[in-house]
């Protein structure tokens, strides 16, 4: 159900930091061959209930999206699709659901990354702790295994309500791809790369066709509280991403 949505303020200017945040990960994600062609897309909350959010355009490449570009949308405004500069009906329907259904979701990201979408693909797509970085996920990924087509709002709100439980970070949507959420755009994005490490590191080390040596569920456990306590660790990361950009002189941030 929908309800009357506050118009929005169309200055490209509000939300400045957050949208050059959101830019770079897009940067990023192109240049670390995550994306997909020009789909898939990013949004990130901007008001206290998460309904209000920014989010990539139409059909514009992650290598080319500057801060500026960003979309202002209201998860709640049942006229979005009418708008001249109308998001992509999918990324409408995924991201309008998340922001909708998920509130604590205030960043998130779908990608169909090459080795996550493997593994979205497998009759059992589940990750097991093999190492660290796949130790990291353990009991904190939801599985939608009832793929029925593009995601429109109707798929989208069904595969979505799997993320409704705040311990779930990652939603392995099986035949499709991956959806992430974080806190900030630095915690979601390095979540998705960690993500896409491990899911790579699993399906090497199914290829060998040996028998796989699997972490205890205490160690696992362990292992990810350990991750979650570590001090700035995604800020870090995503500083020096940044960091790398500016230094090359990008646009990303206009």
């Amino acid at each position: 159900m929908t309800v009357a949505a506050t118009p929005l303020r169309p200055n490209r200017l509000d939300h400045s930091e957050t949208r050059a945040d959101l830019a770079a990960a897009f940067r990023w994600t192109a240049r670390l061959n995550m994306h997909e062609g020009v789909a898939n897309h990013f949004s990130v909350a901007v008001n206290d209930d998460g309904t209000q959010f920014l989010m990539n355009p139409n059909q514009m490449h992650f290598a080319r999206i500057k801060a500026s570009d960003l979309l202002l949308l209201d998860a709640n405004d049942p006229d979005t699709m009418a708008r001249p500069d109308a998001p992509d009906p999918t990324a409408w329907g995924l991201h309008g659901a998340i922001h909708r259904l998920c509130p604590h979701a205030r960043v998130a990201m779908h990608v169909h990354s090459i080795h996550a979408t493997v593994l979205a693909t497998l009759d059992d797509p589940g990750l097991p702790p093999i190492d660290q970085n796949c130790a990291i996920f353990f009991n904190r990924y939801a599985i939608d295994d009832e793929y029925g087509g593009l995601a429109f709002e109707e798929e989208a709100e069904r595969a979505c309500r799997q993320l409704s439980d705040p311990s779930k970070q990652v939603l392995i949507m099986g035949n499709h791809g991956i959806m992430v959420i974080g806190d900030t755009v630095a915690d979601a994005f390095n979540r998705m790369y960690y993500f896409e490490r491990a899911a790579e590191t699993y399906i090497k080390a199914l290829w060998t066709g040996r028998k796989l040596k699997v972490l205890s569920d205490e160690v696992a456990e362990k292992t990810a509280r350990e991750i979650e306590q570590y001090p700035g660790q995604a800020d870090c990361h995503f500083n020096e991403l940044k960091a790398i950009l500016n230094e090359e002189g990008s646009d990303y941030a206009h």
